[in-house]
């Protein structure tokens, strides 16, 4: 009990480490080259950009006021912990940006600081995702929309960030920075999933075929992945029949289907994208 207790508090202050860092890393990208430039983010903190800019009052305010709504609806929907995380991460990110304010920008170059920064925001926002938190109350909205109606998050988000970015182009920039700040966005959204998921493409494989131990057998010896079988049974002959699954990298995805091509020519073969993989001491970057 001791031992796991102590694995908890080292995870919990791990994860506190990773979202202080993320919320850092978005503040650098907002306050050095997006906000300074006028391009906005979507979400909350595009709206706190906005409120800024009409109010006078520095953004680092709007961004907890904002976002204090969706902390709560996250507490009552989502869990304790996942909110606690969530503001913690707004809190800092507040802060951070409240201090950099005062710093000159890196570039006022449109073009420049638009990809910068977005890629420096989308790290640090993908950071805090991946580590079990947020930096912006909408995808909590979004999350919540999403599982009550057919439309998944990244539309709702999406939907969301283009009434922001008309608002903003008709209430306080212009049209050309409203372009702009799409551009951030997309840019960002691509960064995240990069930090969340990993930059390298995993594929799972299914193959059947009626000698899956020979087929199975080469790919161990080529590839070195781990096999799996799965035991099914045919509709049509009640046979039954092993099931060959593994994952693999996109690179070796083609070698993986030379093997089986060659072996049984009438392999069915089905391929499928994995965001991530862990634990079985799988290693994306040693091929084993």
């Amino acid at each position: 009990m001791a031992i796991t207790k102590k694995k908890r508090v080292l995870k919990e202050i791990q994860q506190i480490i990773m979202i202080t860092i993320g919320a850092i890393i978005a503040a650098f990208g907002l306050e050095l080259f997006l906000v300074p430039n006028n391009i906005l983010d979507g979400g909350v903190i595009g709206l706190s950009i906005i409120a800024a800019e009409l109010t006078g009052i520095q953004m680092s305010i709007f961004l907890i006021i904002l976002n204090l709504p969706f902390l709560y609806i996250g507490f009552r929907r989502i869990g304790m912990k996942f909110t606690l995380h969530t503001l913690y991460g707004v809190v800092v990110l507040s802060i951070c940006t409240s201090i950099l304010h005062h710093f000159e920008p890196v570039t006022d170059d449109l073009f420049l600081a638009t990809i910068i920064g977005a890629v420096i925001l989308g790290a640090g926002v993908g950071l805090v995702i991946r580590t079990g938190g947020a930096l912006d109350g909408t995808e909590i909205i979004a999350i919540l929309v999403s599982k009550k109606r057919p439309v998944s998050v990244g539309q709702f988000v999406m939907i969301i960030n283009l009434f922001i970015f008309i608002l903003a182009a008709l209430l306080v920039f212009s049209w050309e920075t409203a372009m702009y700040s799409i551009i951030t966005y997309y840019i960002a959204f691509k960064m995240i999933d990069i930090v969340v998921e990993g930059m390298e493409e995993l594929k799972s494989v299914t193959i059947i075929s009626d000698v899956p131990d020979e087929i199975a057998d080469a790919l161990i010896k080529e590839l070195g992945r781990g096999i799996t079988y799965i035991h099914g049974e045919g509709v049509y002959t009640n046979e039954p029949k092993k099931i060959i699954y593994t994952i693999v990298s996109r690179i070796e995805l083609s070698s993986l289907r030379s093997i089986a091509q060659e072996i049984d020519p009438k392999a069915l073969i089905a391929i499928e994208n994995v965001a991530d993989v862990s634990g079985s001491n799988f290693r994306k970057s040693s091929g084993h």
